[in-house]
């Protein structure tokens, strides 16, 4: 058969900012958007190789969709193809998603028999990607095969230091000042706050002593001056008054 035809289209990660374009296991690719027009039919599809990228150059397109290679394979093939999609998908008439998703099926891998398998990537790589054209009797277009795209990387317990980190006697000056600063500050606060509450408490005893000696303060009344006793009148016991003696009663009958 006659080798696919070579497209001078080449894959990319898209150059834009964009959430989770690289992660530790996927990456995002440009959907190759009116590139396969003049080399594809309606019954065609369009595949994504993905190799490590060193070894891109041993790749060798399948002769029929029945050899394409599988995801689970990747380890020791060090290539396999996913992400089947009508070739009318990518026409220029077609609206969808201006990116495509690499290793973004979380639940495919290891099940067998889900094929084609779109799973996470299982190292950083680097990997190389190209898009190929298959149709009934084989590969029928081919893009170039993009530039190494290499996935973040997590982070190492055994990278980070745990010994603390010396600052230099200007920083620690510095922490000192600013602590001396917020003990000052916090004692101040401290003082206008027990003034203001001895203010309000020596405020309400003095009410409150005004109030006492105000309640208890009483009319002036002078003393009773002794009033002369009347003619004839003698003092009885005390707490009795006083009384006119009487005169004598008539001499009973002999």
């Amino acid at each position: 058969p006659a080798p696919p035809a070579l497209l001078p289209y080449v894959p990319r990660v898209p150059p834009a900012a964009l959430p989770g374009k690289l992660t530790a296991t996927t990456f995002a690719l440009e959907r190759p958007c009116c590139v396969f027009d003049r080399h594809a039919n309606a019954s065609d599809t369009v595949w994504l190789a993905v190799a490590f990228a060193n070894a891109s150059a041993a790749f060798r397109n399948p002769p029929s969709r029945a050899d394409v290679p599988p995801y689970e394979q990747l380890p020791t093939a060090h290539s396999y193809m996913t992400l089947e999609t009508a070739a009318a998908t990518y026409a220029c008439s077609a609206s969808s998603p201006a990116v495509l998703r690499v290793g973004g099926d979380t639940l495919c891998g290891g099940q067998g028999g889900r094929d084609p398998c779109n799973g996470p990537l299982p190292s950083p790589g680097p990997y190389r990607v190209k898009f190929l054209v298959m149709g009934c009797h084989g590969p029928k277009a081919e893009t170039r095969w993009s530039d190494p795209i290499l996935l973040r990387r997590a982070g190492s317990p055994s990278t980070i230091d745990p010994a603390p980190v010396c600052h230099g006697s200007d920083v620690v000056v510095i922490a000192s000042i600013l602590a001396s600063l917020g003990a000052v500050l916090a004692a101040a606060v401290l003082c206008a706050t027990g003034a203001e509450a001895w203010g309000s408490l020596c405020h309400r005893d003095s009410g409150t002593g005004a109030f006492a000696r105000r309640s208890y303060r009483t009319h002036h009344i002078p003393p009773a001056l002794p009033q002369p006793l009347p003619p004839g009148c003698r003092c009885s016991p005390p707490g009795l008054g006083c009384f006119a003696p009487r005169p004598p009663g008539p001499c009973p009958a002999k």
